[in-house]
Order: C-alpha cells, then sequence, then structure tokens
C-alpha cells in the first residue's frame, strides 16, 4: 500500500533510539524526509546517517531537550532552517516513572509535565503556522495505555500521559480546520531497549533469564502472549499520520495485544 508520503517532511521527538526511531525509519521507507530530535546529538546524528544511506531520503538530526522551552524552540528553528516547513510531527519523547504520590517532590511532577505535555504544547505553537501553508497535515502524540489503565507504581507518569489525551483531543477539534488532524495512539507492552534493560537487571538476580521475564510480563498483562515490536507500533503511527488514514481526527489508539481491560 502506498501511503502517501512521498516528499513529506516528518518531525520525530525522541527519534534516536526505540519506538521514535522505529518511526523515523519507517517515514523513510515511506519516502519522507526525516528530523530527527533527541537529547543526544551523537546518536541522532548516527541515525540520520545510517537513514540517509539505507533508504535514500533526507535526515536531519538536531540535539534538543524537548521539556524545556529553550529546547523546543531550536527544534522549530531547525525545522525552518532544514525544510522551511513541515507535514508532521510525531510527539514520541517521553519516559517512565517510577514513585508514590505521597513521596514525590514537585519539581519531579513540574519535570513530566514538561516532557509529556507542554513539549505538545510547544511545538504545536511553533510548527502548526509552519504545517498550515503547506496545506495541513498530521500530529501524533504518544501517550499510554496507562493513560487509561494506569500501574500503581508510575502516578506521575499515568496522570501526564493522560492529559497528553485530553491536550490531543482539544488540539484536533482546535487544528482541523487548518487541515491538520492530531490523534494519540496508547501502546501496550513494546519491546524497546529501555524494556530489555529492565528485564536485565530485575532477572540478574536469579539467573539472567531476561527473555523468560519478559515472558512472564507479557502473560500477565497481554492476551496475546507477547510483546509488539517496535515495527509494529511504527508501521500503525506511520499510517495515521499518512492520507491513508485521512478521516482520523481526535481519536485514541489502543495498541496494546488485548492489554486493556475495558471498552
Amino acid at each position: 500500500m502506498d501511503l502517501g508520503l512521498k516528499g513529506k517532511i516528518a518531525v520525530v521527538t525522541g527519534g534516536s533510539v526505540g519506538i521514535g526511531l522505529g518511526v523515523a525509519r519507517t517515514f523513510a521507507r515511506e519516502g519522507a524526509d526525516v528530523l530527527i530530535a533527541a537529547r543526544n546529538g551523537a546518536r541522532a546524528e548516527e541515525a540520520a546517517r545510517t537513514i540517509e544511506v539505507e533508504f535514500g531520503t533526507r535526515a536531519v538530526a538536531q540535539a534538543c531537550d524537548v521539556a524545556t522551552a529553550e529546547g523546543c524552540a531550536t527544534l522549530i528553528e531547525a525545522t525552518r532552517a532544514a525544510f522551511g516547513g513541515c507535514d508532521i510531527l510525531v510527539n514520541n519523547a517521553g519516559t517512565g516513572s517510577n514513585e508514590t504520590i505521597l513521596d514525590a517532590p514537585d519539581e519531579k511532577w513540574q519535570a513530566y509535565w514538561d516532557l509529556h505535555v507542554m513539549a505538545a504544547v510547544r511545538l504545536a505553537r511553533g510548527l502548526v503556522p509552519l504545517m498550515a501553508p503547506r496545506g495541513g497535515g498530521a500530529i501524533l502524540n504518544n501517550a499510554s495505555i496507562c493513560a487509561t489503565q494506569p500501574l500503581w507504581y508510575e502516578p506521575i507518569y499515568n496522570v501526564t500521559k493522560a492529559a497528553l489525551l485530553m491536550l490531543s483531543k482539544t488540539m484536533s477539534t482546535e487544528f482541523i480546520p487548518m487541515n491538520i488532524r492530531v490523534n494519540t495512539v496508547s501502546p501496550g507492552l513494546i519491546l524497546t531497549p529501555d524494556w530489555v534493560k529492565t528485564a536485565k537487571q530485575l532477572s540478574a538476580p536469579n539467573g539472567g533469564d531476561w527473555e523468560g521475564y519478559l515472558q512472564g510480563v507479557a502473560d500477565e498483562h497481554a492476551p496475546i502472549k507477547r510483546f509488539g515490536t517496535v515495527q509494529e507500533l511504527a508501521d500503525f503511527m506511520v499510517f495515521l499520520c499518512s492520507p491513508r488514514a485521512s478521516y482520523a481526527v481526535g481519536s485514541t489508539y489502543h495498541y496494546d495485544g488485548g492489554m486493556l481491560r475495558t471498552i
């Protein structure tokens, strides 16, 4: 299926590793140029070089921390300088947490709010005016199943990702008159490098069977009994950003192997 993305420009935050890298590579596979934003500039540069060699599209790397106003401003200006605008924004940068409500300080709440919510606000404020004159486009926010079905040990992650769902919905109604579609994807268990790292750490005291540990997690949480791959999720996310999904507006798509226990 031709997704109609040839010649489009996609900005992907957190794009140098894991889901973000998978999404950037998939856009390039479909013929789009990509701007990869990440805090680790060297890793982003390497990802961009590899994408250009493998897919023949243009890939630009930008080191920035989108959890800050300065980092978002840097990314907006880099998009303008490199491409003159963009057609797609994927707000993917984010990270899990581990705390209790009684013990977590204000600073931790603020840091996650800036990363998961304000980054999307600031980037929309700067990039939507660059997207609209090009005829519109798409914004996809990467939330989590935890925004709907929370895990007890990460209340800050749960709350800020839930806020991202509401932000996406309100963005969608504001931006659709400009032909900019906004949607959210809420993944379940996706086998990212972070999951592998965590599994190796937690299984080390008991023999180091990290694959068995992950299988146990999948057996407990996902009726499909496995983790999803980064490529499976990236294919879905890129489709949602394409003209092939042109009637998808203001929706949240759970991509979780049946993990969500409600309708």
